[in-house]
């Protein structure tokens, strides 16, 4: 049997799990499942374990092994697991020769389990062209950056991606237009922290800079999207592209994590709530029809109800409609760990109603729509994707096509025509 790969957590993960898939079959690998997985909450940490289990059950006979993010940050504890043949880094698990150590080591029935390496220490970016795309599939990622500079108190995630590092400009552009020319109609631009792109490059160009030269030098792309930004860090050149290139997508998704700025301040974040909402009030202004998503975080350590209230106030002062919700979950090794904790139940109290304050958001959205006509990616059998990511229940479409079609109505969670 060839690699099986388990992804757990971001879009990057998911682009980076066919670079695993690529290097360990090419190195020789076989029988294989390859849990990439997530650190960004014990949740999703809980979830690797339950997995690394429940696989081995299911295939005694197999290898497993753990990389991603919570091997990097908890490479011990993977490799106590009876069931874990393996742990390889984050930064190793993109390099061929980390996958043949691999190999070797399982021929050998080598006892050493852990072959991580200092994520801090690498400060290159090698690019990652996925041949194993399948053609014409709709919406493929192109990592353009990895890594984070910043520390915010909640966060273990610059600890198992390192610090913030940069594909150039030119093999992204090369990337892009391989991708386009075999057939693909929508490439998403992923990374950590998407908006610190190019601090490590020559003459430090922004992603403004990257998308415009996309837009210019790719014209046989017909739909650019952007993943999470920081839209503290959103340079002119972003904003100038959002108001004048049609191909590029008018949806942001906005790491805002609180409405509340006591709360932002111990997050050791770099905004403000009249900074986020004054951003969203000035991309509307420039693109009308845009639509915001965002990630915030219910329960941070000492939010009060009345700060929580300022989170909720938030989702409609910002005319959000994609809303990601992060219950306050506690890493080991950051500040936040340290500090007074809320209750459980509050924070999950919370939570729920950040949701249902979402589902009313983008229900509003939905119905909204009806009437217009929308240029509608096909991404599967029954359902295609708007301009603006909302979700449209379709038949009789040619996948990977992108088409006119006028909305007709909504079911609550998706738009019909």
């Amino acid at each position: 049997m060839a690699v099986d790969i388990v992804t757990f957590g971001c879009r990057l993960n998911a682009f980076e799990a066919e670079v695993i898939r690529r290097e360990a079959e090419g190195a020789g690998l076989s029988d294989t499942i390859v849990i990439n997985s997530c650190a960004v909450t014990n949740e999703a940490v809980a979830q690797a374990r339950q997995s690394i289990r429940k696989m081995k059950r299911e295939r005694p006979e197999a290898r497993i092994v753990v990389t991603g993010c919570a091997a990097q940050t908890q490479s011990q504890m993977f490799a106590e697991m009876a069931e874990v043949d393996r742990v390889v880094g984050n930064d190793d698990k993109m390099r061929s020769e980390a996958w043949r150590a691999a190999r070797d080591a399982f021929d050998l029935d080598a006892a050493e389990k852990v072959a991580v390496s200092d994520i801090m220490a690498v400060t290159d970016m090698a690019p990652h062209l996925i041949d194993g795309y399948a053609s014409g599939l709709p919406r493929v990622f192109v990592q353009v950056q990895n890594g984070c500079d910043h520390r915010c108190t909640f966060c273990i995630i610059p600890y198992g991606r390192g610090n913030s590092r940069s594909v150039p400009m030119g093999a992204v552009v090369d990337q892009v237009r391989t991708l386009v020319e075999r057939g693909h109609a929508e490439i998403v631009l992923t990374g950590v922290d998407l908006t610190s792109y190019g601090t490590d490059l020559p003459g430090a160009p922004k992603l403004g800079l990257l998308t415009k030269q996309i837009l210019r030098h790719v014209p046989e792309l017909k739909r650019l999207r952007i993943s999470s930004i920081d839209s503290i860090e959103a340079d002119g050149d972003l904003l100038d592209a959002i108001a004048d290139d049609a191909r590029l997508m008018p949806h942001l998704h906005l790491s805002l994590q609180s409405g509340d700025d006591m709360i932002l301040k111990r997050m050791k974040r770099r905004h403000a709530r009249s900074d986020a909402i004054a951003f969203c009030d000035q991309v509307r202004r420039l693109r009308p029809d845009i639509v915001f998503g965002a990630d915030i975080i219910a329960g941070f350590p000492t939010e009060t109800d009345e700060m929580f209230a300022r989170s909720l106030d938030l989702v409609e002062e910002c005319g959000l409609t994609f809303l990601h919700v992060f219950p306050y979950s506690p890493r080991p090794g950051t500040p936040a760990a340290k500090m007074p904790q809320v209750a459980g139940s509050a924070i999950k109290q919370r939570a729920r109603r950040l949701r249902a304050a979402g589902e009313v958001a983008l229900r509003q959205r939905l119905n909204s729509e009806i009437g217009a006509t929308r240029e509608v990616l096909i991404e599967s059998d029954g359902q295609g994707r708007t301009e603006h990511y909302l979700p449209v229940a379709i038949a009789g479409e040619r996948i990977g096509s992108v088409v006119p079609l006028t909305i007709a109505g909504s079911d609550g969670e998706r738009l019909t025509t």
